[in-house]
């Protein structure tokens, strides 16, 4: 076992934990994290071109996006970090966070630099990251029901209003 694992158990047991989230399948999760990765790259290199100006707005908001570039390596795909001694801890940190939960840090952290500087780099660097988040959101959302389910609900629905309405018709011929 080596010192980091000896520091952090957490991200020694990480793989494990990662079967069980909250129902994701396999490729719904690579998925997300391929758009983490690609997002990430997406807020580097428009946050880059958002600090090649005089104008301190689009530098305070290209170095934003540029940190949310970081993280989402960080916490994604931490094999792009590894001269990073704590990246696998983050990372493990952040794959036992609840789907909703990177929803709404991922999407916070892309709404952050729009907010600050409103721009066409801006707003296409942190598309990507945002909509990581909205896919892990979708996630955090459920599975789809069957049609079986929805019937019997619709059926059940029917039946009420039914009864509602004979009950509210015989209440008027009294």
């Amino acid at each position: 076992m080596s010192s980091q694992d000896e520091q952090f158990p957490a991200a020694a047991a990480a793989p494990e934990a990662a079967g069980a989230d909250e129902g994701m399948t396999w490729w719904y999760r690579w998925l997300c994290r391929i758009a983490g990765v690609i997002g990430g790259m997406s807020c580097a290199f428009a946050g880059l071109w958002n600090c090649v100006t005089i104008n301190p707005l689009n530098i305070a908001a290209g170095v934003w996006m540029m940190l949310n570039a970081f993280v989402l390596f960080l916490c994604e795909a931490p094999f792009c970090c590894q001269f990073i001694e704590f990246a696998n801890a983050v990372a493990a940190r952040a794959d036992r966070l609840r789907a909703w939960q990177k929803a709404a840090f991922y999407c916070g952290m892309a709404v952050f630099p729009v907010v600050l500087s409103l721009t066409l780099t801006t707003l296409l660097g942190n598309a990507i990251a945002f909509a990581t988040g909205v896919l892990y959101g979708l996630s955090a959302l459920g599975k789809k029901g069957d049609a079986i389910s929805y019937a019997r609900i619709h059926q059940q629905q029917k039946q009420m209003d039914e009864e509602k309405l004979t009950g509210s018709l015989e209440g008027q011929a009294l």
